[in-house]
């Protein structure tokens, strides 16, 4: 079931077309996305990596910068600790190519996914007291490390915490207390102390700043960190943060330095993946490139992504990038056999009427629980979380809807979890066997979520006729790229068309090309993929219909002409 819901947001969008020379529609686009004010529709438009907040402005960055260069003029041995996904290789990569290129004595490790779990844990600590390490590093983890980290200061270890997770929290009688790890500093702009003003920054912008600022203290210039764009704007992407503010113009910005990338191992992953000498966006990053990255440290280790990057001679680095190609692979059909068994799950044991899904498929393996929830939230638009059997414990994995905060929920269960930390929309924890039903139980029972909040909603932009549609206004939509999470692909409408010439096409027969005809007699070419033949079908007994919709400009052979991709149908 699914809900069309056409946004309904007023402003004078000749006026603002003429000011900013765009057409109306691209103004109204805009002004859907809640960029309001000249200033601020300007630096949409045109925004500059000179627009980027200051590093300083981060709680803690000073003190950070402090003790980071006087331990490299010490030489003290310092260890990253990252996480093992897109943004935690990214942002192990960024700090170990800065420090070790401003002479620290340096290394990194990465959690193993399924032996340590997530973050900063004992067992990494150990080793490091043991190994004669100085300094702990964290990237894009640690700030729900409190034990951990007050075990590292009892064994005389600093410890420095960046972060962009959610705090950890307290309920006191007057609202919420944050509890922040007793680390030496802590970098995270979710702190509430913190001012910097763009929140929701990936823990790879957050290494990024940090390398910038430490760099201008060092030498007294930020050139160098300009190299880390490509690799903070592929973490944003791929830890699909929403792409407005900082985050827009980071992607915007490093988009072209990736495709143009000096990287040996990024050269590699580019060639593996047949994305070399190709104009590369979000889609790209998200599902092509960032998955085989991904699939290290979800079949394998992460060291062997960390390691494609660091690594300086081409064949040595094709090897690699082939290897993580095979690796993604072999994650794909796992995580289809994962996602037909959870779904088959949720009838043989009737939870399709939960509003909060939590399954256990003790068989599947733990690294892709959290893309079969987000395939299973997909399929019944509905929180859910997949928990998996795991060495002393369970572990599981959810992926949200917007109207549902699973760190907030999580927290109002932490007496019966072993360990939880991340997002509102995404969210990890441990748990015991015994207690899942009791979890399933709390969650649904706290659950506020209505029966509007389970309707899917199709946002659409505007009502607009094909017969509107040019190559011009398709054009002037580049300026609204990149898309992605927080700045949609623009969605359009139309309804009474009906259809000529439809046909199956595709090796797969899952693409439906037609020509649609409005009540005036415009017609406009047409490709829906998908069911194509359950569509077919249907158009053959009601010829009328509604469609969602993105413009393009399709060529071939050369030619180029003006199509729209169906996104959404109904025939009446």
């Amino acid at each position: 079931m699914e809900k069309w819901v056409v946004a309904s947001k007023k402003a004078d969008f000749k006026q603002i077309g003429i000011r900013f020379g765009i057409d109306q529609v691209i103004a109204r686009l805009i002004h859907n996305r809640d960029i309001v004010g000249d200033e601020n529709i300007q630096r949409y438009l045109y925004g500059k990596l000179e627009d980027l907040a200051s590093p300083h402005l981060l709680m803690d960055m000073d003190l950070v910068v402090g003790i980071l260069s006087e331990k490299i003029s010490q030489k003290k041995r310092i260890r990253i600790i990252g996480d093992y996904d897109i943004d935690g290789v990214m942002s192990v990569y960024i700090l170990m190519k800065s420090l070790r290129d401003f002479g620290a004595d340096v290394d990194y490790r990465i959690p193993e996914r399924i032996a340590d779990g997530y973050g900063l844990n004992l067992r990494l600590i150990l080793e490091a007291h043991q190994e004669g390490i100085d300094t702990i590093l964290t990237c894009d983890n640690g700030i729900s490390a409190v034990a951990e980290i007050e075990k590292a200061k009892e064994l005389g270890l600093t410890v420095i915490v960046t972060d962009h997770h959610e705090v950890p929290f307290e309920n006191i009688d007057n609202g919420k207390r944050q509890i922040l790890p007793p680390a030496d500093a802590v970098i995270d702009p979710m702190r509430s102390d913190c001012t910097y003003p763009q929140k929701n920054i990936c823990g790879a912008v957050v290494a990024w700043k940090l390398v910038t600022a430490l760099e201008e203290r060092i030498r007294g210039t930020t050139d160098e960190a300009m190299r880390f764009l490509e690799f903070a704007a592929f973490a944003t992407v791929g830890d699909v943060m929403d792409l407005v503010g900082e985050n827009r113009v980071i992607v915007r910005e490093g988009l072209p330095a990736l495709e143009n990338t000096e990287n040996v191992g990024m050269q590699a992953l580019l060639r593996a993946t047949n994305m070399m000498g190709r104009q590369l966006g979000a889609y790209q990053i998200g599902f092509v490139l960032g998955p085989c990255v991904n699939a290290s440290g979800r079949l394998d280790t992460a060291m062997k992504a960390i390691g494609l990057l660091l690594e300086t001679d081409p064949e040595k680095a094709d090897e690699i990038a082939q290897e993580l190609c095979r690796l993604n692979d072999a994650r794909k059909d796992m995580t289809e056999k994962g996602r037909e068994d959870a779904l088959a799950a949720v009838i043989e044991k009737g939870y399709q009427f939960d509003r909060v899904l939590v399954i256990f498929l003790p068989d599947c393996h733990e690294s892709l629980a959290g893309i079969i929830a987000g395939r299973v939230r997909e399929e019944y638009h509905r929180p859910c979380f997949i928990i998996t059997r795991s060495e002393g414990c369970c572990k599981g994995s959810g992926r949200s809807i917007e109207e549902y905060s699973m760190f907030e929920e999580l927290s109002a269960c932490k007496d019966i979890l072993e360990k939880f930390g991340g997002h509102p929309m995404a969210a990890g924890l441990s748990i015991r066997e015994d207690r899942i039903d009791e979890l399933r139980r709390r969650l649904n029972e706290n659950c506020s979520l209505t029966h509007e909040d389970l309707i899917e909603k199709i946002h659409i932009d505007a009502a607009m006729p094909i017969a509107y549609l040019s190559k011009r206004l398709v054009n002037q939509m580049q300026l609204l790229e990149p898309f992605g999470k927080g700045n949609e692909r623009p969605l359009f409408a139309q309804k009474d068309l009906h259809t000529v010439d439809a046909r199956v096409v595709g090796k797969n027969k899952n693409a439906l090309k037609l020509r649609l005809v409005d009540a005036n007699g415009v017609s406009l070419s047409a490709i829906y993929f998908g069911d194509a033949q359950k569509m077919y079908e249907e158009l053959h007994i009601k010829n009328r219909l509604a469609v969602t919709y993105v413009p393009e400009i399709n060529v071939y052979q050369g030619r180029e002409s003006l199509q729209i991709v169906i996104q959404n149908y109904k025939v009446y």
